[in-house]
């Protein structure tokens, strides 16, 4: 399955070729981003292929640690900082060659008091993003072919929106059930299953919504697959 997925990962990010020389041992890659002054953060992470897992917990800005074996694809870490915003990239080197045979992981941590906007955009592969303990801004994510978990459940002090685009694969998103959940979502030929949610004409709410302080509004678009919407 995983050598299909990487095939299909190419259709996604022009300009990769295809490898088929061994894959060498695996390596480890660790990179902290320092946490500084900035009023927020946006966050833009890019995989061609693989395993992302992102979750909240880091004391420092960002605390990595990468796992593959294909040496070109060691990730590209940058931050700027303009003073009052930060811009955070996390990204497999353009042009990298994909492989026959590879092991590719992110393991990343993001600080949970600095506000932030997300943005995810992930060829191939499996993604697992626990993003409910960060301060977030706003939830953007591009999915190719795989399957992705986004886990927003949490404490969220202010209304944001999140954003997913799904292409062949299975998104499942879980929501908080103390805050109100509006869902604008459409589905493929997998559909969509709704658990803790009530559908009200063409959009999902839970039941806290006409109440809540802090509401999360959630636009999903699914292509070839299954959306699942987990609200308890």
């Amino acid at each position: 399955m995983r050598p299909l997925l990487l095939v299909v990962a190419v259709i996604f990010l022009p300009g990769c070729g295809i490898d088929m020389a061994p894959a060498g041992p695996p390596q480890h890659d660790t990179k902290t981003v320092p946490r500084d002054k900035a009023e927020m953060v946006k966050v833009e992470l890019h995989m061609g292929a693989g395993e992302m897992r992102l979750q909240g917990g880091a004391k420092e800005l960002l605390e990595a640690d990468f796992e593959y074996n294909v040496a070109s694809w060691k990730p590209e870490v940058r931050y700027s900082n303009t003073g009052v915003r930060g811009y955070l990239t996390v990204e497999q080197p353009n042009g990298s060659k994909m492989a026959n045979s590879n092991r590719y992981i992110w393991n990343m941590k993001l600080n949970d008091e600095t506000p932030m906007d997300v943005k995810v955009k992930f060829g191939a592969g499996e993604a697992d993003l626990n993003l409910g303990s960060l301060l977030l801004r706003s939830v953007d994510v591009e999915m190719g072919v795989g399957q992705i978990k986004l886990d927003l459940r949490g404490d969220p002090k202010r209304d944001y929106d999140v954003h997913v685009r799904g292409g062949v694969g299975e998104a499942t998103i879980y929501v908080p059930r103390e805050v109100g959940v509006y869902a604008d979502a459409s589905g493929g030929i997998g559909g969509i299953d709704a658990r803790g949610l009530r559908q009200e004409g063409h959009h999902y709410i839970n039941d806290a919504y006409e109440k809540a302080k802090v509401k999360i509004h959630l636009d999903v678009r699914g292509g070839v697959g299954a959306i699942h919407l987990i609200g308890d």
